[in-house]
């Protein structure tokens, strides 16, 4: 690794004026991204109460803004790659913000559906383009301070939901939970719009004739081909998430993955497996952590029988300790490497996840201390996620492979709240938490340690490959 000079900036005070606006801006950004998203998991045992829905079937709501991550991150990183991080961060903030208000005003299932998706368009397009955006405005050895510190806000975002969810829902029903939503677009739109471009994308794409994403998906012969695709993916991709698919689901679901292998083939070239395996990691990663973020509202209300104020409070430990784990891992990352830190993270979260969902009823305080320590370690340490997969791509090419290869691999998401219904019918749902939990850290762990992306890179051989010669650099 190499030492920074003696004037570079060393910690976020000596950042410059403009690189500290830049990120308060993508920061906010991203709280707000974080409030509109988790919205979902706090109402749905009300949403399914009003549309007359099964648990699991309302469960597919929150995997519907999964369902066209990937299309989000994808287009949007394109138009960042090409246009600049900035418009691509403006362009995601209003899809969010919009597409919430309009969840308040859905009439039925399939309304919901349709607006939680453009939801989740929005987030992949803020996810990568704001990532980065901030780490190609700081200087290259506090990298993952940068991510650590602008991923901090998504669970701010949760904690202030939860608040929001409190004061509200009581009072005036989930539909006014929505509708707050809409707020945000006026105020992000006038904090981002002074702000400087990427320093980094200035200086090595912008007016420059060199080929980005939009150029190799749009490409003559491609242009068609891509368009009908994406078209293809999405659908199938309702399908199965909506659960209309019935025996044909393992079927589509190769088509589906053949899918998303021929968009990396384009992006990557002869390093497509390299964007495959991060693909992996990403879904596991998902598998691990968001039952517990999409499924812990209803564990805590149906059955450990807490009311909304108490679930609220729970929520609000959780994501403060989201937050702090971020902001520490970031520090870390820096000291110890990206992936050390990361897979110290996953290990020291294991020692929580089981006590979390075997502690009873009726010890608040505990379950509030174990849910902070357990999301500060296993989700906190996710801030070094945008740093880690934005390693393998080149400048040109980063907010369009970090933003799909990552949104590709949010499905996990998406599967995490159908997988963990299914297992708690059998085995009950806070034994069915702990245990995807559990098992998908060791996994990701694993996968990270063993440094398997880069692994494969360096066995391609590829003298142009995106993917550096130490991940950690």
């Amino acid at each position: 690794m190499t030492a920074p000079s003696p004037a570079a900036p060393r910690s976020f005070r000596t950042l410059s004026r403009a690189q500290r606006k830049g990120f308060y801006a993508a920061w906010l950004g991203y709280l707000l991204d974080g409030f509109d998203f988790v919205l979902i998991t706090l109402v749905l045992t009300d949403i399914a109460g009003d549309f007359h829905l099964s648990l699991g079937k309302a469960a597919t709501l929150v995997s519907a803004a999964f369902v066209s991550r990937w299309l989000g991150g994808l287009v949007l990183g394109a138009i960042a790659d090409r246009y600049g991080r900035k418009p691509a961060m403006i362009l995601a903030i209003v899809a969010f913000a919009v597409g919430s208000g309009l969840c308040g005003f859905s009439w039925n299932y399939w309304s919901l559906f349709v607006f939680r998706a453009i939801v989740g368009l929005g987030m992949a397009g803020e996810y990568g383009s704001s990532a980065t955006y901030v780490m190609e405005s700081w200087p290259r050895h506090m990298r993952n301070r940068a991510t650590g510190f602008l991923l901090s806000a998504y669970p701010i975002g949760t904690v202030l939901a939860a608040q929001a969810y409190r004061l509200v829902v009581p009072a005036g029903g989930w539909r006014w939970l929505f509708y707050v939503g809409i707020v945000p677009v006026a105020l992000t739109l006038y904090l981002r719009r002074a702000l400087p471009e990427a320093a980094e994308w200035e200086r090595e794409v912008a007016g420059r004739d060199r080929h980005t994403t939009t150029s190799v998906l749009f490409a003559p012969g491609r242009r068609v081909l891509n368009i009908v695709l994406a078209a293809v993916l999405s659908a199938l991709l309702v399908v199965l998430f909506a659960k209309l698919s019935g025996s044909a689901a393992p079927y589509l679901s190769v088509l589906v993955i053949a899918g998303f292998v021929l968009f990396a083939v384009q992006l990557s070239g002869r390093q497509w497996p390299v964007t495959v395996a991060i693909m992996v990691t990403v879904f596991c990663a998902f598998l691990y952590s968001w039952p517990i973020q999409s499924l812990l509202p209803t564990y805590l209300k149906t059955v450990l029988g807490y009311h909304a104020g108490q679930v609220s409070d729970a929520l609000t430990w959780a994501g403060l300790g989201y937050a702090a784990g971020s902001c520490l891992a970031g520090l870390l990352g820096d000291r110890l490497g990206t992936r050390r830190a990361y897979v110290l993270g996953l290990l020291i979260s294991l020692i929580f996840v089981f006590p979390v969902f075997a502690l009873p009823s009726g010890n608040v305080v505990l379950l509030w201390v174990l849910l902070f320590a357990m999301q500060a370690t296993s989700q906190g340490i996710s801030g070094l996620l945008p740093k880690y997969i934005g390693d393998h791509f080149p400048t040109r090419l980063r907010a369009a492979g970090l933003g799909f290869s990552y949104n590709v691999g949010a499905l996990g998401g998406a599967v995490a709240p159908l997988a963990g219904t299914a297992i708690a019918n059998r085995l009950g749902l806070g034994t069915a938490l702990s245990v995807l939990a559990g098992a998908l850290t060791v996994v990701v762990a694993l996968i990270i340690g063993f440094d398997v992306p880069a692994r494969i890179g360096r066995a391609l051989g590829d003298r142009e490959s995106p993917v550096p010669e130490r991940i950690d650099e």
